[in-house]
């Protein structure tokens, strides 16, 4: 029953809760809550350039990143590469700093591409062989957020506010966040 569980509401490639434990959550989450719908840019491309198995690291680490956000969010993982970020109880002014601090820190973070001969395991200092750079690229994230604040707002619509406003943020050029 507990693996059936965890099957149902975990993801298993970023160890994020998923998709049914958000709506879970969205359906005992009180008022004010903050939603914030994360995508990571260009995804597509990046997994023709680099390879799957590379776009598979790019997630678990937006996911890592994500799953350290202040101000008492709640990372998900909605679906290919998309995330969301749940602030139970506050106001869109309230996260707004530490929803842009977590998508500087993606930007600012370099991803290096893992070559395929690469050990599972970082080897010691004495065991390291000297190579070739491995190539390193950044990783971008763009985000849009939406808040209920009314009783009226369902979870239905603030997800699709968000939404549109994520699609902003791509349409404005992406690596960046629309309130």
């Amino acid at each position: 029953i507990e693996m059936s569980h965890d099957l149902a509401f975990r993801d298993a490639l970023t160890g994020l809760p998923g998709r049914r434990a958000l709506e879970e959550s969205l359906r005992h989450v009180g008022r004010p809550y903050t939603l914030a719908m994360v995508d990571v840019d260009h995804f597509k491309r990046f997994n023709d350039t680099y390879g799957h198995d590379a776009g598979d690291e790019a997630l678990r680490m937006v996911g890592s990143e994500l799953s350290r956000i202040e101000m008492g969010g709640k990372a998900f993982r909605y679906g290919g590469e998309e995330f969301t970020l749940l602030f139970a109880g506050k106001t869109v002014d309230e996260v707004a700093e530490a929803i842009e601090d977590v998508r500087k820190r993606l930007a600012e973070r370099p991803f290096t591409i893992r070559d395929e001969n690469r050990p599972k395991r970082k080897p010691k200092k004495s065991a390291r062989i000297k190579s070739k750079r491995a190539p390193s690229t950044a990783v971008t994230v763009s985000i849009g957020v939406a808040a209920s604040l009314q009783r009226t707002d369902t979870a239905k619509e603030v997800i699709k506010t968000a939404d549109e406003r994520l699609y902003n943020a791509k349409k404005a050029g992406r690596n960046r966040v629309v309130f």
